[in-house]
């Protein structure tokens, strides 16, 4: 630390200087290593004045004459000089001058300045505190003072060197450092047992408290309910006697599971509620006086507030591997518990039975209209070809026929007679009466084949001709063949809807049967209180963690 040169200063007086006044002027050393000087007493005594001689005519002597501020300047450095202030209390007071924004010549009038200025330069405490209003304490004008008068506590003090100094206890550096740890370490264990007890206290309020109030209303308060517990599935039959011949041997499967969760579903939906509430009185039977103001149901509760109830009570799961619904029913009374189980299961069972009775009641009907139709059509078909038989009176293709076997036999004469003439004729000398003969025999056949095949030209041509009335016959035959194949096919589509219908049947089979029980099933007391105490501890802790994380996030 660097000091303003400070320039030699003289002081004139009348009277020839003494030692003392001489030391006392002489030159400063440096303020960055101050010699130690000798302890002296807090209270300065007052110079000695020196007899003033018998007054001579002292010689002229040059040099700048001090003003009277100067020299009381001097005076209180020279008083604090004599406090014995230690190398740590200068440069402490150099450094809060520094601070105030002043400029002393050395750490001694560094204490002046701040002394003039009201400050204590030894007072370990906040900056802010430091100027002091003048004249509070001390002299009157708050200045000048010294420490002691002050009356603060000045660490380190000096001590009076007249006085008896005895050795101090705390010399030894280990011990003051262990005793310092330990009173750090107590401080640390106040710390945590203050914390562990705010920590009790949170918890018994934030988390015992609910708990023993929950435990109570368990225990004490709420009313017992009885649960009724049965178990049902719904099957569908595989085949039937007319379809197999095997009959009812065949094994029947559980239905599908979209029939077991539509049942599942109408249980618990309002629609189940309201023809429960009809029928068994469910909304009274929740709102009366016996049940705790909890479970209680308001005498006028709407239908929302009564189903909520009823979800709550009515209790219906689905195994999908086993294919069983297991129903819980839950009330005050046991056999009205029974009760509504039973109820709810004929229920069920009336849904069961039409869910697929739309859908066979249609494929049945389908499959009849078709069948009537077909028996229909046959039998105007059949109705045709009678009566065409009926009118014409033959069968013509039966007379068709006929009369084309006699052209060929007719024909089959005819060339015999030629080929019996052609040899006649061969001989040289023929029998006249055998040729005669053979030739009238060749004639008449000729002319009974020539009106054969006039009979059949007019048979075969024309609109009313037998063969006209053939193919009308022969259509009319292929319509009943077609009528009676369409038959067929609707008898079988009857046949098919049938046994379709018969399959998709479905049945309800109670596997467990509701029965009242003897003791109550809820609540749960020792249960319902051990989770009680983890959702209140879980919620406890929720919040504890957002408060430190957001406390930590204000405070970083």
């Amino acid at each position: 630390m660097t000091t303003k040169p400070k320039a030699r200063k003289f002081r004139i007086k009348r009277t020839t200087p003494s030692a003392t006044d001489v030391a006392s002027h002489a030159p400063e050393t440096s303020p960055e290593v101050p010699a130690r000087p000798k302890p002296q007493p807090v209270k300065a005594e007052p110079r000695p004045v020196a007899p003033t001689p018998a007054p001579e005519q002292p010689a002229a002597r040059a040099g700048e004459v001090s003003s009277a501020a100067e020299v009381v300047g001097e005076t209180d450095m020279d008083a604090i000089r004599r406090e014995g202030l230690t190398g740590r209390q200068l440069r402490m007071a150099r450094r809060v001058a520094q601070k105030h924004n002043l400029a002393p010549t050395s750490d001694f009038d560094a204490v002046r300045l701040l002394r003039s200025k009201g400050i204590d330069p030894f007072q370990r405490s906040n900056m802010l505190e430091l100027v002091v209003p003048g004249g509070e304490e001390g002299t009157p004008d708050g200045k000048n003072a010294p420490n002691h008068q002050l009356g603060r506590v000045q660490l380190p003090q000096t001590v009076p060197a007249g006085g008896m100094n005895l050795p101090s206890t705390d010399t030894n550096p280990a011990e003051r450092r262990q005793r310092e740890i330990s009173e750090i370490q107590r401080d640390i264990t106040r710390r945590r047992r203050r914390k562990l007890g705010l920590l009790m206290v949170r918890l018994a309020f934030f988390v015992m408290l609910p708990t023993f109030a929950a435990g109570y209303y368990f225990y004490n308060v709420a009313t017992p309910m009885y649960a009724t517990d049965s178990q049902f599935l719904i099957i569908q039959n595989e085949g039937s006697a007319g379809a197999s011949p095997f009959g009812g041997l065949l094994p029947t499967q559980f239905a599908n599971s979209a029939d077991s969760i539509a049942t599942q579903a109408y249980l618990q939906s309002k629609d189940a509620m309201l023809r429960l509430n009809e029928d068994e009185g469910f909304i009274d039977h929740f709102a009366t006086d016996e049940i705790d103001p909890i479970q209680r149901l308001e005498a006028d509760a709407t239908n929302e507030e009564a189903y909520k109830v009823y979800k709550k009570n009515v209790k219906i799961g689905y195994d999908p591997t086993e294919g069983v619904i297991r129903m819980e029913i839950i009330a005050a009374d046991p056999e009205i518990s029974a009760s509504f189980s039973n109820s709810l299961i004929k229920y069920a069972e009336e849904r069961v039975n039409n869910l697929s009775k739309q859908k066979r009641e249609d494929g049945m009907r389908d499959a009849l209209e078709g069948f009537e139709i077909a028996t229909q059509k046959r039998r105007a078909a059949q109705e045709a070809l009678i009566k065409m038989q009926v009118e014409n009176g033959v069968d013509p293709e039966a007379e068709i026929a006929a009369i084309r076997g006699q052209i060929t036999t007719y024909e089959g004469l005819l060339i015999e007679k030629e080929l019996e003439l052609a040899a006649l004729l061969d001989n040289a000398r023929p029998n006249r009466a055998k040729v005669d003969g053979t030739r009238g025999d060749v004639r008449r056949l000729q002319e009974q084949l020539a009106k054969l095949k006039d009979k059949m030209s007019s048979a075969t041509e024309g609109d009313n001709s037998l063969a006209q009335q053939a193919v009308t016959m022969q259509l009319a035959a292929a319509d009943l063949a077609a009528a009676d194949m369409v038959l067929q096919a609707t008898q079988t589509a009857v046949d098919q809807a049938r046994t379709e219908a018969g399959r998709q049947v479905r049945y309800l089979t109670v596997a467990v049967e509701p029965v009242a029980p003897q003791e109550p099933t809820y609540p749960r007391k020792f249960e319902n209180t051990i989770l009680a105490f983890l959702i209140f501890a879980g919620i406890y802790l929720m919040l504890s963690l957002t408060a430190s994380i957001l406390r930590e996030q204000v405070t970083s």
